[in-house]
């Protein structure tokens, strides 16, 4: 039986020279430690803050504390990987909700120019967000500010239409709509929300224009749980005219839908430039829609996400598997929809997976079956799913026998999350040791199948069931203990059962208070 938690001593050799600084955007399992756990797997050396100074679920984050760490690194590194949210607002959610002054913002970014000056080796790679516009808003949700639970179905409307102004002509119905909208929001909630939105903005053509005077050698914008009509894809469109108009590169500057995933991208990209390397990817789709697909919570098609991934990775797309490093398998749905989850909202009816398999998730585990059987480097990115894997489809690479013969694999959360997390960790895999790799397919099986897609639901329905309402999903509250005591046990069944050359010695963490994600702890 393979003990993963022995995995993790060997693994860091540092066969790279050149030290890595990584400040990520919060301290969540897949910012922060899973993400470390794949570049040191490969060998390479990661110089972290103490996870106290990033926002967590019930702190702000501390930027002062975190310039100042960076400062003292800085010196002794040759590459930094920084979320700007953590510089400037204390981290990606504290981004959506801080009251940080206009005055204050930009004296943080003029620490930018700061470490430049201090550290002229220093090669300086930036990862920052658009605000993101969730269509609606949730009870206990920790994301958004407090009026975002009445309004924010109203705000995402509102913003659509002032969106799809901007571009088209509206229907009559459309202009009324867009003025109840407007009425229906607060004035008060309008001025935050907007106000809030603008001074981000603003910082972010600041960083725009640091990448283009070279303060910054990479910056990236992310779109988080964006839409093709939102505000979110409105202030994207005024970012990519402002980079046109100061001549900003795509090898300096890139806008993609995500976020989560631009850590492991970032990594990947200070690494190939370390070495010189330059990794070869071919990428191939479910039939059907396949690469046209535009899945939720994007607004471009999802082959246009990869290949923005991949660029912002070093790497170079590639027709043909034979001279590939990963052959990146994305399993879409036949028509392009994303099918919803059973974990969004949990209720009081029984959960039961589907493992019937379609025309479409048969011919994709064919074509995972024929690659490895060809003796290509394979992963499979799965997004037929929001959030979590496609069951039937894991169940085929069970019974074929498949699971610990990819490079990678990833199902969790959006489908550029889940896009980019495979190429990052696949483009590394070449360098880690089996065992190495297995652990990481392991963590990933058990957090993006096991949980995400089954044991979420399970213990989300016993909540409703056993203390009569939906909102500890999205806010255990004094509830943490029940729904983690129930998580690590549904998930050790699962993995027996699933995976019985894993070791089951663990425990399952919801370290955000929610059912939302998970963190699988190896004793």
């Amino acid at each position: 039986m393979l003990v993963l938690a022995a995995l993790l001593l060997p693994w860091c050799s540092a066969q790279a020279g050149g030290r890595i600084l990584f400040i990520p955007h919060d301290d969540r399992p897949i910012s922060y430690h899973q993400t470390v756990e794949v570049v040191e797997a490969a060998g390479y050396e990661l110089v972290l803050p103490p996870k106290e100074l990033l926002s967590n679920a019930t702190n702000m984050g501390h930027p002062q504390e975190l310039w100042q760490w960076l400062r003292e690194n800085a010196p002794k590194a040759k590459s930094a990987i920084i979320a700007s949210d953590s510089m400037l607002y204390g981290g990606l959610i504290p981004s959506r909700k801080h009251e940080v002054s206009q005055a204050e913002i930009t004296e943080r970014l003029e620490n930018f120019k700061r470490l430049r000056q201090d550290n002229p080796q220093l090669r300086i790679y930036v990862f920052d967000s658009l605000m993101r516009t969730p269509y609606q808003g949730w009870a206990g949700n920790i994301e958004e500010p407090a009026y975002y639970e009445q309004y924010g179905a109203a705000i995402f409307q509102y913003t659509s239409l002032l969106d799809k102004r901007e571009i088209a002509k509206l229907s009559v119905a459309e202009k009324r709509n867009l003025q109840a909208y407007e009425k229906a929001i607060p004035q008060e909630c309008q001025k935050d929300w907007f106000g809030r939105r603008a001074k981000n903005l603003a910082a972010t053509k600041a960083l725009m224009d640091m990448a283009v005077l070279g303060t910054i050698d990479y910056l990236i914008l992310g779109r988080d749980d964006n839409a093709p009509l939102c505000q979110t894809h409105r202030e994207n469109r005024e970012i990519l005219a402002y980079a046109e108009q100061k001549n900003l590169p795509k090898s300096k500057f890139q806008s993609m839908p995500g976020i989560d995933e631009f850590n492991i991208l970032l990594l990947n990209r200070a690494i190939n430039d370390m070495t010189w390397n330059i990794p070869f990817v071919c990428v191939r789709y479910s039939p059907g829609k396949g690469g046209d697909t535009v899945p939720d919570f994007s607004d471009e098609k999802i082959s246009k996400s990869v290949e923005a991934a991949l660029n912002i990775a070093g790497g170079l797309q590639v027709r043909t598997p034979k001279r590939a490093d990963l052959l990146l398998l994305v399993n879409t749905e036949e028509k392009g929809r994303t099918i919803e989850t059973h974990n969004g909202l949990p209720t009081e009816a029984d959960f039961v997976p589907d493992l019937k398999a379609d025309k479409g998730t048969e011919a994709f585990a064919k074509m995972v079956e024929d690659a490895v059987n060809a003796g290509y480097p394979v992963g499979v990115a799965d997004i037929k799913y929001a959030n979590g894997a496609d069951n039937a489809l894991v169940n085929i690479l069970e019974q074929k026998k498949l699971l610990f013969k990819l490079k990678t694999y990833s199902g969790w959360n959006t489908a550029t999350n889940s896009t980019g997390f495979a190429l990052g960790t696949g483009m590394l895999a070449g360098k880690m040791t089996n065992a190495a790799k297995d652990y990481l397919l392991a963590v990933r099986y058990l957090d993006d199948w096991a949980y995400q897609a089954n044991v979420r639901a399970h213990v989300g329905t016993e909540l409703v069931r056993t203390f009569g309402s939906y909102k500890y999903y999205y806010n255990l509250d004094d509830k943490l203990a029940f729904a983690e005591k129930r998580n690590t046990e549904l998930m050790r069944d699962f993995a027996r059962k699933h995976m019985p050359n894993i070791s089951a010695d663990f425990t399952v963490k919801n370290p955000w208070l929610r059912m939302f994600e998970c963190d699988v702890v190896f004793r």
